[in-house]
């Protein structure tokens, strides 16, 4: 049977982001709910060397960071819902969301932290040998790589951004396009083939990744999409750069949205347009995308549904006594 769980704050999604809101917001009395999606733990979870995140000199695991998180979440007072979110109500006064489980969830706030996903080629080898030499972040991996190979795929300004990244760490770092020419900002593009570390190797598609006899990446195998020629390419490395997914399928024709699907808020804030409904994280974050600005705008959020709840009890305090 079906059942209704109310909250002052409701968050959907549990990453950095949403946890970092759930800690903040139960401190703040409000008895988060977090409803966990089909991910719990967001990207870090499937993330396994961790070394940027603040707060621990020696390198951590993805899965026990997030689980940590999520530990912190609940002692202060969270309910976690292992469900997943399959429509929505932003009418309000309260947002309604409902599960798969068909359970409703009301909140007086709403806190979106769904998320992003990296966009993947598909192909033999990229998720077997994910975190074994094949990445979608350079800011976060690209560390593992000084002083070796690395190569970026792609030909948008993600790609260009990463390939320019690795050359802090990398000398001999090469972008794979499968077209003649960059869809880049041109100003990148200046920048690209001006860095004498990069080099851009035009036509090819990556058909495999291939792996040695230690289980890490070896080589890229490749096909050049205008002669039909096979090679290979041996490399450390592999950075997959055509893109993210913003989670936001459920927000669609409710929330602002940018061309992509990354929710729009008013700047330097986590509001949306409909006054307390928040969002936080890479769902609205196409620029960093990191965990450590997930839990900032996570603790943001809960700061402003906070202020939002109190300011509106005023008013309705005050009409009361009118």
């Amino acid at each position: 049977m079906a059942t209704t769980h109310k909250t002052r704050m409701l968050i959907i999604g549990s990453g950095p982001g949403g946890l970092s809101a759930a800690i903040y917001g139960a401190r703040a009395g409000m008895q988060p709910i977090v409803v966990q999606g089909l991910q719990p733990g967001g990207q870090l979870t499937i993330t396994t060397d961790v070394e940027n995140y603040p707060g621990f000199r020696e390198v951590i695991q993805g899965p026990w960071l997030m689980q940590e998180m999520e530990a912190q979440a609940v002692h202060v007072g969270t309910r976690m819902m292992y469900d997943v979110i399959t429509s929505v109500d932003l009418e309000g006064p309260t947002f309604k969301a409902i599960g798969d489980s068909g359970d409703v969830y009301e909140g007086e706030t709403l806190v979106i932290a769904t998320g992003a996903q990296a966009q993947w080629l598909g192909v033999p080898g990229e998720q077997e040998l994910s975190g074994k030499g094949v990445s979608a972040c350079a800011t976060c991996d690209g560390f593992f790589y000084r002083g070796k190979k690395v190569v970026v795929i792609g030909g948008g300004n993600t790609a260009v951004e990463e390939a320019l990244y690795l050359t802090n760490h990398s000398d001999e770092v090469t972008l794979i396009h499968r077209r003649d020419t960059l869809r880049a900002e041109k100003i990148l593009q200046d920048r690209l083939f001006a860095n004498p570390k990069i080099k851009v190797v035009w036509n090819q598609r990556v058909e495999r990744f291939l792996d040695g006899e230690n289980g890490e990446l070896r080589a890229l195998a490749l096909i050049d999409t205008q002669t039909g020629e096979q090679s290979e390419i041996l490399t450390d490395g592999a950075f997959v750069a055509i893109g993210h997914a913003p989670a936001t399928e459920l927000f669609k024709g409710k929330l602002p949205m940018d061309e992509t699907g990354y929710l729009l808020v008013e700047p330097g804030t986590p509001k949306t347009e409909i006054p307390g409904v928040f969002a936080c994280g890479d769902v609205m974050d196409h620029t960093y995308r990191q965990a450590i600005t997930a839990a900032g705008t996570g603790c943001m959020a809960a700061l402003d549904a906070e202020r939002y709840l109190a300011h509106r009890d005023f008013a309705e305090a005050a009409k009361v006594e009118a």
